[in-house]
């Protein structure tokens, strides 16, 4: 879809349609990794993600769609005994995800070799997939996002999270394009992760809306949520999507992009984690996001 601004135009790309349960860009992350995991002969996949994860909710679809047994090493033990509560452990759980519940501090190692040592002595042999799902073989499918048609715009768009959705979009733009990275959290370390896998500096990271931090959500984005979706029917996720558009539509007043430009925004799905995000919100007795 496109929306017009004076004389710059912002087109979105709906990454988010690609499929119900395993939305934008984690389908491009888990298209290769899945390959990957077939060739090795593997039969488990492992990974890692929060209460509220669109990873976690992705990996267990993939496995009951392609074949694998699940397993989700979860941030909080206090989540344990509420994932009936919790809609994206539910779904997970339902698409036959078996969790391991760990302590915040404990979750903090999960990528040390002892950490990972101790899974396998609890679960086997598995396919590891990082926090995420970035690594190399998720930044080569999300380089897929970009196509042809898409090589005539001057800006693109895209949410961070933990880099592998930016990293393959600049791989994959021409040297014209300017691509844009809008963080879903606070801080400046995922500079030195998309390094790691970037092949061009045509890149900038817009770190003026997280809203807070990662998971943080204030009236003022969930307002911007809706007005959009009642405007343009695009629901917007707030810990993502939501943020990067506030952040271009904010960018669009104070006068950033010049006259003429071409914007392309990258709807990387996460719309599955709305509902979690509508529980808080009403036990706050605050707005809820329009579905």
């Amino acid at each position: 879809m496109s929306l017009e601004s004076s004389s710059i135009s912002i087109a979105i790309k709906r990454e988010d349609l690609i499929h119900p349960f395993i939305s934008g860009n984690k389908y491009r992350k888990l298209k290769f990794n899945i390959l990957e995991a077939k060739t090795r002969n593997a039969s488990v996949l492992l990974t890692f993600g929060g209460a509220y994860s669109n990873h976690i909710a992705a990996v267990a679809a993939a496995g009951k769609t392609y074949g694998f047994k699940t397993i989700g090493v979860i941030r909080g033990e206090e989540l344990a005994d509420k994932v009936s509560e919790n809609p994206t452990l539910s779904f997970a759980k339902e698409q036959g995800m078996e969790f391991h519940f760990v302590s915040r501090t404990s979750y903090r190692e999960k990528t040390s070799d002892s950490f990972i040592a101790n899974l396998k002595v609890l679960f086997g042999d598995f396919y590891l997939i990082p926090e995420g799902g970035t690594n190399g073989l998720a930044v080569k499918g999300c380089e897929e996002i970009l196509q042809e048609n898409d090589f005539n715009f001057d800006y693109i768009c895209c949410s961070v999270g933990t880099g592998g959705t930016i990293s393959g979009l600049i791989n994959a733009s021409q040297s014209h394009q300017k691509i844009l990275g809008f963080p879903a959290l606070k801080g400046d370390f995922l500079q030195a992760d998309i390094c790691k896998f970037a092949n061009q500096d045509n890149w900038k990271l817009i770190t003026d809306y997280h809203f807070g931090g990662y998971g943080k959500i204030k009236p003022e984005l969930i307002t911007f949520i809706n007005q959009f979706k009642q405007r343009y029917d695009v629901p917007l996720d707030p810990i993502y999507t939501g943020k990067m558009m506030f952040g271009i539509f904010n960018l669009l007043e104070k006068g950033f992009f010049p006259k003429n430009s071409k914007i392309l925004a990258i709807h990387t799905g996460g719309l599955q984690g709305i509902a979690g995000v509508n529980a808080i919100l009403k036990r706050k007795k605050q707005p809820l996001i329009i579905l």
